[in-house]
């Protein structure tokens, strides 16, 4: 598996439709297989009332409806943020080989999201394989942030 950046391109585009169009936080993801798109999608916390309708849990829903299977081995996992302590998990148990973030748990923080917080009390990450999780292009997927620091917002 290598590093694909229209993937993460795809991701931003999510999140920018996403904070656009008022359905959450700046978070997009899209899943990946064989080098072709499954699915995409981006946070819709707000727009759902469903505080776990993050981007990478509406994403691998629709991949694994797509697939019709609940086992995304051989898929990867491309998302603007490193995934919260609830995504990680939901990644996790779908089996996903790898994943590409953008933005840092650190990042998420400095616009209100506790996700480092909720990973620290879960026991951070420590025991996760070495090249599970990436970051990759940083800076793009930070130009959303700016973007959703600048408007009128709803932190969760």
């Amino acid at each position: 598996m290598t590093y694909q950046k229209h993937f993460m391109e795809i991701a931003v585009a999510e999140a920018r439709e996403g904070i656009e169009k008022g359905h959450g936080g700046p978070f997009g993801a899209v899943v990946v297989k064989d080098g072709e798109v499954v699915a995409s999608s981006h946070n819709q916390v707000l727009s759902s009332n469903d505080s776990t309708c993050h981007g990478e849990i509406a994403a691998i829903r629709k991949a694994e409806q797509a697939l019709g299977t609940y086992d995304l081995s051989e898929c990867e996992l491309y998302t603007t943020g490193e995934p919260c302590p609830m995504c990680l998990a939901a990644i996790l148990w779908a089996n996903i080989d790898k994943v590409y973030y953008g933005r840092t748990l650190a990042d998420n923080a400095r616009v209100g999201f506790r996700d480092a917080k909720i990973d620290e009390m879960l026991g951070g990450r420590n025991n996760l394989p070495a090249d599970f999780m990436e970051e990759k292009d940083r800076e793009l997927c930070l130009e959303l942030f700016d973007k959703y620091n600048k408007m009128d917002k709803t932190i969760y």
